[in-house]
């Protein structure tokens, strides 16, 4: 006889999430030549802050692969947070050390320019000291942030996969066309080798006929 209740509940919990207004993540595509920057606003101090990046361009010819960017993030103290190095693709995830302006940074060593796609989300969870200074804020509403940003991982999750699958697909491309051209180059390569061939015996007949005549 709970039952029905207890499913009333959820559907209005989730119906709370869908209608709620939660800080949506920022998707954008940067492309690096040697060193750009991405700034995001955290609100609170202890906020996480999840996100990941995907080199999906990454056409150097005549290598198998991309050998990787550099991926810095600094606090607004000026303190590294995280750092990943030589890497075509990353999900990070931190807490917040304080409020303030975040920078990631993408560092492209080489000279070939790459195309970075980039998702970010800071998410804030109310605890209980937050309970404690607002009396407007209930467990209800916890529970409503939470589903929140399970939802945004999920989303964050999604996209990675979808940019990561871009990504192989464009080095599938790219490594069909590398056989071909080197299909071609071999087959041009036999059929000079082989006329040189050709032209070499003749020359040598024929000296060997005038030869024989003298």
């Amino acid at each position: 006889m709970e039952t029905r209740p207890r499913y009333a509940t959820l559907l209005l919990l989730i119906g709370l999430v869908l209608t709620s207004s939660p800080a949506p993540a920022s998707s954008l595509s940067v492309t690096v030549n040697d060193v750009e920057c991405v700034y995001e606003y955290v609100l609170y101090e202890g906020d996480t802050v999840s996100g990941n990046f995907v080199v999906v361009d990454h056409d150097i010819f005549w290598s198998s692969d991309h050998p990787g960017i550099d991926f810095t993030v600094t606090s607004p103290g000026g303190n590294v947070v995280q750092t990943l190095k030589g890497t075509s693709g990353e999900k990070f995830d931190f807490k917040a050390p304080r409020s303030g302006m975040y920078k990631f940074c993408f560092h492209n060593p080489y000279s070939t320019p790459e195309t970075v796609s980039f998702q970010i989300h800071a998410g804030h969870i109310p605890n209980e000291h937050d309970l404690a200074k607002d009396e407007h804020l209930d467990p209800i509403n916890v529970k409503i942030a939470e589903l929140r940003e399970a939802l945004e991982s999920v989303t964050l999750e999604q996209k990675y996969l979808k940019a990561r699958e871009s990504r192989h697909r464009h080095t599938n491309e790219s490594t069909r066309k590398r056989v071909i051209y080197y299909t071609v180059a071999e087959y041009l390569l036999l059929a000079c080798v082989s006329t040189l061939q050709v032209v070499y015996i003749r020359r040598l007949f024929s000296k060997s006929v005038g030869y024989n005549r003298v």
